[in-house]
C-alpha cells in the first residue's frame, strides 16, 4: 500500500534530534514519499537540505502568512532561484491567517499575491494556508488566476461549498489529522461529500496529531490514521483511499 504525506514540516526544531528515526518509522509504516513544506527562509533552506538527503522526500518553498512581514524582494528572489531545484515541487506554504494575525493583514495579502504571481510565472502549483480567511482566500485565488497553476488547499478548514469552489479552480483538498477528532464534524462532512479523486492526506507534523495520539508530537507515520478515518467515513477500503490520495499527490506535485 502506497501512502504519501503531502504536507510535513520536517525542517522544524521538533525533529532536529531524531529525524532519521522519524523517517524510518514512516518507511516502516508504508509511507513512500513525504513533502516537507517551507514556511520562511530558514525553514526553506532546511527543507532543501532534507530533500537533497532523502530520495523520497520533496520540498516546497514559500513564506507563511505568519512570516509575511519578512516577505521582501530578497525572499521572493530566493524562492525563485531555488524553485529550479529538481526536488522542489511547489511554492508555498502561502496564504492568509486572520486567526493568529502574526503579520499585518496588508503584509499577508501582499506576500500572498507576490508568491501567486511568481508561481504563475514559473508554472508551479501552490500550497495554500487559509485560517479564518475563507472568503478572501478564494477571492484572491480567483483574482490572481490561480486556476492557471492549481495546487492544494492545505489543512482544509472550510465547508463543502468552499471545497467545491476551490476544486473548480483546479485545487485539491488536503485532509489533516483533525478529521479524526470527535468534534470535527465540518471536515468530516467535507470528506463525505468531496469525491476521493480531489482529496489528499497530510499530517502537518509536528502539529495536529490525530487521535489516539493527540497531545503528542505528530509525525509522517501517523498519516495512515488520516487515511483510515477517510476510509471509515466513505465506507471504502483503506487501500483504495491510500492509492487514490497518493495518485492525486503525484499528479498535483508532478512527482
Amino acid at each position: 500500500m502506497s501512502i504519501i504525506d503531502s504536507h510535513a514540516h520536517l525542517d522544524l526544531p521538533e525533529f532536529s534530534h531524531d529525524l532519521d528515526a522519524v523517517i524510518q518509522r514512516a518507511l516502516d509504516s508504508g509511507i513512500d514519499s513525504i513533502i516537507t513544506v517551507g514556511i520562511g527562509m530558514d525553514e526553506c533552506r532546511k527543507a532543501l537540505e532534507i530533500a537533497a538527503r532523502y530520495p523520497f522526500i520533496y520540498a516546497t518553498l514559500g513564506m507563511h502568512p505568519h512570516n509575511a512581514a519578512e516577505c521582501d524582494r530578497a525572499a521572493i528572489d530566493f524562492i525563485e532561484k531555488n524553485a529550479a531545484d529538481a526536488k522542489v515541487v511547489a511554492l508555498g506554504e502561502m496564504g492568509l491567517d486572520f486567526f493568529r494575525n502574526r503579520s499585518p493583514g496588508d503584509a499577508q495579502r501582499s506576500c500572498f499575491r507576490d508568491q501567486l504571481g511568481l508561481a504563475r510565472s514559473l508554472n508551479m502549483p501552490v500550497v495554500i494556508h487559509d485560517r479564518d480567511a475563507h472568503d478572501e482566500t478564494v477571492a484572491i485565488l480567483r483574482e490572481e488566476h490561480a486556476h492557471d497553476m492549481g495546487g492544494v488547499l492545505h489543512c482544509f478548514s472550510g465547508d463543502t461549498a468552499m471545497a467545491f469552489a476551490c476544486i473548480d479552480m483546479g485545487f485539491y483538498i488536503s485532509i489533516p489529522g483533525t478529521v479524526t477528532f470527535k468534534s470535527a464534524q465540518l471536515i468530516q462532512e467535507v470528506v463525505r461529500n468531496v469525491p476521493l479523486e480531489h482529496l489528499l492526506i497530510e499530517t502537518d507534523c509536528p502539529f495536529l496529531t490525530p487521535a489516539p495520539y493527540r497531545g503528542k508530537r505528530n509525525e509522517p507515520s501517523y498519516v495512515r490514521l488520516v487515511a483510515e478515518k477517510i476510509a471509515q467515513i466513505k465506507q471504502l477500503p483503506i487501500d483504495e483511499v491510500a492509492r487514490a490520495t497518493a495518485t492525486n499527490t503525484r499528479k498535483v506535485f508532478r512527482l
